[in-house]
């Protein structure tokens, strides 16, 4: 495997968001889904933001969706991802109900690049510990 030389995500909360990432690893989709109310949610945290209860589980996900918006960049703030430009920042509609933020791979940006265009995710290994989520146009 290659070195990755661009920056990897910062856990806030190890113990909160940690599976996601095994799961990530396994290249699954995995999201938080309410106990009491039944609903997914993203991102991760101590209550579920919809009725507030303590008690969620993380559920795997469809991994399909719908773009919901993007922007593409030209100039990235880091200088790793220099080379990547053009590339889509993409809001993601999963069909569990909630928004992730990606990257879009495996279109021609920006002409290949539409609102409401169905995706799927895709997996990238960045390095031996680190698997980092993306979105693809739906095969």
């Amino acid at each position: 495997m290659a070195e990755y030389e661009k920056p990897l995500p910062r856990q806030a909360d190890p113990a909160l968001t940690q599976p996601f990432w095994d799961a990530a690893k396994r290249h699954e989709l995995v999201l938080p889904r309410c106990l009491e109310c039944s609903r997914y949610f993203w991102y991760p945290r101590q209550a579920c933001p919809l009725c507030l209860s303590p008690d969620w589980e993380w559920t795997k996900a469809s991994g399909r969706g719908r773009l919901h918006t993007y922007t593409i960049v030209r100039q990235p703030q880091n200088p790793a991802f220099n080379d990547d430009v053009p590339y889509a920042y993409a809001m993601v509609q999963l069909e569990e109900g909630v928004r992730m933020i990606s990257n879009l791979v495996d279109v021609e940006v920006p002409d290949g690049v539409q609102i409401e265009m169905e995706l799927e995710v895709a997996f990238e290994d960045v390095t031996e510990e680190w698997t980092l989520p993306r979105f693809r146009p739906a095969s």
